[in-house]
């Protein structure tokens, strides 16, 4: 333990502390979509060997997180366990109907296949999700966009 530690074991989060977190994330109806953790990987069947499983480091309040995440951490203390709801609005936003867009086959220099991922000039992401004889259509909202998101988290360390 650190020095600090020992002194105050008692000091809670607050904005502009860094600290580490393990966290398993689901969906409502339970699906793991991320997780720190390896066993919990491997449970969901989402295991990646080429992933370094261990607590995320961030600081908090320094919009490395999403909000939901960001704010429901302040407060909690080192060892200390919580499950946080985070609805769209202050996870990935809303599902925007606009930012699903059907693009004519002939204006790409590729053969769009469903499922792909692409990556336009200007930064945006998008997966095809239909591919027709004409055209073919790219989702550019966040594959979480529209979801509530339910974490578990366990705070593991505070830099003091």
């Amino acid at each position: 333990m650190t020095e600090e530690t020992i002194k105050n074991p008692d000091k809670t989060i607050e904005n502009g502390d860094t600290i580490s977190v393990d966290y398993v994330g689901k969906l409502e109806d339970g699906t793991v979509f991320d997780t720190s953790e390896k066993e919990a990987a491997s449970e969901a069947g989402i295991y990646n060997e080429m992933r370094d499983y261990k607590p995320l480091t961030f600081t908090v309040g320094a919009g490395q997180m999403i909000k939901g995440f960001d704010e429901g951490v302040v407060g909690m203390k080192v060892g200390e366990e919580k499950t946080l709801e985070i609805p769209p609005e202050e996870a990935y936003g809303e599902y925007m109907e606009e930012y699903v867009r059907e693009l004519p086959r002939n204006a790409v220099n590729f053969t769009p296949e469903t499922g792909m991922q692409l990556a336009t000039e200007n930064g945006l992401r998008g997966k095809v999700t239909e591919v027709g004889e004409e055209n073919f259509v790219v989702d550019f909202n966040h594959e979480l966009a529209g979801k509530t998101l339910i974490f578990k988290i366990k705070v593991i360390s505070l830099e003091a």
